[in-house]
């Protein structure tokens, strides 16, 4: 059988979603407890792979194990889960899925968002970006809408990947206020590594007046790294959600 499981998680304490050797991944974290609960090495596949740092308001991941649970066990392991994972963790969710239902491959396209703050605020100065200066937003907002007409995002992406291509299709790019805080709001069928945070920083240059509207176009055209903005920090990032076609 294979489950499905619904989380979020703060990233902060974490060198990313996926096992690393060098500390503790929100990965690890599940397998770890998934596998003393039900006796055996679980293997658990996410959604992406989130960067050091980088938040999840909605992530999306699976393992396989061979008892089928009916809706009372699964609450009971949902409560025993969400008891041994360490508070940055949450689970929302098990449930069965069809034995081809993949978290990673099955996936419609995803959601992020990053947040910057004007304010000096000690409840969010983890979860999002300080500014000083002021930003064009209407400027930014014409920078965004051009990723809708972009295939190659080769210029955003982090060098030497195992990726076969750099090639997404973005459907939603655009900056607005909400709660006080600037937000970029991008949703693609898929991410390179460092895409957004490269995206959120050439798009920022654009907001200060650094380079212009043809500049950014060129950079795009480019498809070189190096040609585009420094990546943001990672904290003020967040996965914001995952859509399935077998999921509402």
């Amino acid at each position: 059988m294979r489950y499905f499981i619904k989380l979020a998680y703060n990233g902060s304490p974490f060198v990313g979603w996926q096992m690393q050797p060098n500390g503790i991944s929100v990965q690890s974290e599940l397998q770890r407890v998934f596998s003393m609960l039900l006796k055996e090495e679980i293997e658990i596949t996410g959604c992406g792979r989130t960067d050091a740092g980088v938040h999840a308001a909605c992530f999306y991941a699976h393992f396989d194990f061979q008892k089928e649970w009916n809706s009372a066990n699964l609450k009971r392991l949902l409560f025993k889960v969400n008891a041994l994972l360490p508070k940055e963790i949450a689970l929302f969710s098990i449930f069965p899925v069809a034995d081809d239902a993949h978290a990673r491959f099955s996936a419609i396209d995803r959601t992020y968002k990053y947040y910057i703050s004007y304010e000096k605020d000690p409840f969010s100065y983890q979860t999002s970006w300080r500014q000083f200066e002021p930003l064009d937003l209407d400027l930014m907002n014409q920078g965004a809408q051009i990723l809708l007409q972009t295939s190659d995002f080769t210029s955003f992406s982090k060098l030497h990947t195992d990726v076969n291509n750099n090639f997404c299709q973005v459907t939603v790019a655009h900056w607005f206020y909400e709660n006080n805080k600037l937000v970029f709001e991008i949703t693609a069928n898929r991410f390179l590594r460092n895409m957004v945070r490269a995206i959120v920083g050439t798009l920022m240059l654009l907001g200060k007046n650094k380079i212009t509207l043809d500049q950014f176009k060129q950079i795009i055209l480019d498809k070189n790294r190096s040609k585009a903005g420094t990546s943001v920090p990672a904290h003020a990032l967040f996965l914001e959600n995952v859509r399935y076609p077998f999921l509402n």
